[in-house]
């Protein structure tokens, strides 16, 4: 299993299981916990869901006091940023987004950073990726120096996030560190259909990419692709072999995750990690 349920913090959640050093601290929210009401609630509509998204439609106020149950439990504060499935990596040290190939789409203004990626080695900055689908990746290096998390939606993948985050970490740690990761809940290898736009996206670019899609037989033109797949080949030719994780469907498990291509309208989990001060 990717985690086990974590019983203390404020909030439901799963704490990953990896070879993560015991400095680094992670964990995952679930559907359930806050204040949030239909689409936004558990998955009977209830006022306990746990959406973290303020910008997914739900009332601004519950939107806060979830965010604030989330904090009370954490050693810092949270890192928000705005993800445009780019590949700016922000550094939350100095606060400067880097990246002059950013993907990113212009947004209103915001009072955090536009990016999709992040890195740290100040102990109690908890760094924080929102998803619903998309694929969060977690990595830091066996010494515990430094984190980084990444949004990687197939757009991101396909454009290098993954890329940016690792060498953002080996700027940061030398290229000889050790770094790890762990992949959150994402859409599933047998709920994410795709068209022929996002298997070139990835084939045209690494033809081995072709051994993380399924082509269907009952759909001309689509497939079904395998993100976790694509982030362990994207991993690895970073030089991170060390991998866990990537084995809890978001479409799948309507009771423990919100999920945009199964509800369309619906909230947002975030997968956090930090150094513990």
């Amino acid at each position: 299993m990717s985690g086990a349920p974590q019983t203390a913090f404020a909030v439901p959640g799963i704490v990953p299981d990896w070879a993560a050093p015991s400095r680094v601290r992670a964990f995952v929210s679930l559907r359930e916990g806050g204040v949030s009401a239909g689409a936004y609630g558990d998955a009977q509509g209830r006022a306990h869901g746990l959406n973290l998204g303020d910008h997914v439609g739900d009332d601004p106020q519950h939107v806060a006091t979830n965010r604030a149950r989330l904090q009370s439990s954490l050693p810092g504060p949270i890192c928000w940023m705005r993800q445009v499935h780019g590949i700016d990596v922000w550094d939350a040290d100095a606060g400067a987004v880097g990246d002059a190939q950013s993907t990113a789409r212009p947004l209103p203004a915001f009072d955090g950073p536009t990016a999709d990626a992040a890195v740290t080695s100040r102990p109690g900055a908890v760094l924080a990726i929102m998803t619903a689908d998309c694929l969060p990746i977690l990595l830091t290096d066996t010494e515990g120096r430094a984190v980084a998390c990444a949004h990687a939606g197939w757009r991101g993948l396909a454009s290098g996030v993954v890329g940016a985050t690792v060498q953002s970490l080996q700027d940061r740690l030398g290229a000889s560190a050790h770094l790890l990761a762990w992949l959150g809940p994402a859409i599933g290898p047998r709920a994410f259909e795709v068209g022929p736009d996002v298997y070139s996206a990835f084939c045209d670019a690494d033809p081995g990419a072709h051994t993380a899609f399924v082509q269907r037989r009952d759909a001309a033109g689509k497939w079904w692709a395998d993100l976790y797949a694509l982030a362990r080949r994207e991993l690895a030719r970073c030089g991170v072999r060390s991998v866990s994780g990537g084995d809890l469907c978001t479409v799948s498990d309507a009771r423990r995750f919100y999920s945009h291509r199964r509800d369309r309208v619906t909230g947002r989990m975030v997968s956090l990690v930090w150094i513990d001060p």
